[in-house]
């Protein structure tokens, strides 16, 4: 079943957001782990895993609409150097992968391929997802303090 190209384009857009996000996540669980934070090793894993899990699933619907996905680009990767860089870093990934997935979705319904505006919607609400623990570690840090809150990293070891 073929599609409009347009609707192939924005399905590729999304898929480079998510092999974006599935690198620049995967490193700062590494990063993390290697300084010892556990929690944020352990979230951002679990973030790089499920975006590629995300991509497979835009691979199937880019192959399924008779189309090659687009799997050679990303986009600049913002890596942390610190806790907050980290944080702030991921939050300057997903800000454009938010808004190119809310264009993706009007795309869609302009189209009318509700089952690709439905994967979209999903990918959206992860992204949102991954944004609020964003805040809530801001929201922490701001009220303990950045060594409390490293510290607390640590202890949940």
């Amino acid at each position: 079943m073929q599609s409009s190209p347009v609707i192939i384009s924005t399905l590729n857009s999304a898929l480079k957001g998510q092999l974006t996000l599935i690198n620049q996540s995967f490193l700062h669980a590494r990063i993390a782990k290697n300084w010892g934070l556990c929690e944020i090793n352990e979230y951002e894993y679990k973030v790089s895993i499920g975006a590629m899990k995300d991509a497979d699933r835009l691979i199937e619907r880019i192959l399924l609409l008779e189309a090659l996905p687009g799997m050679q680009a990303l986009d600049r990767l913002r890596i942390g150097e610190g806790v907050v860089e980290i944080f702030n870093g991921d939050l300057r990934v997903l800000e454009p992968i938010m808004e190119q997935l809310r264009d993706g979705i009007k795309c869609c319904e302009a189209e009318k391929d509700f089952i690709s505006r439905t994967l979209l919607v999903d990918l959206l609400g992860t992204a949102e997802d991954i944004v609020d623990w964003i805040e809530t570690q801001h929201w922490q840090i701001d009220n303990a303090g950045i060594e409390n809150y490293i510290a607390a990293q640590m202890e949940s070891e």
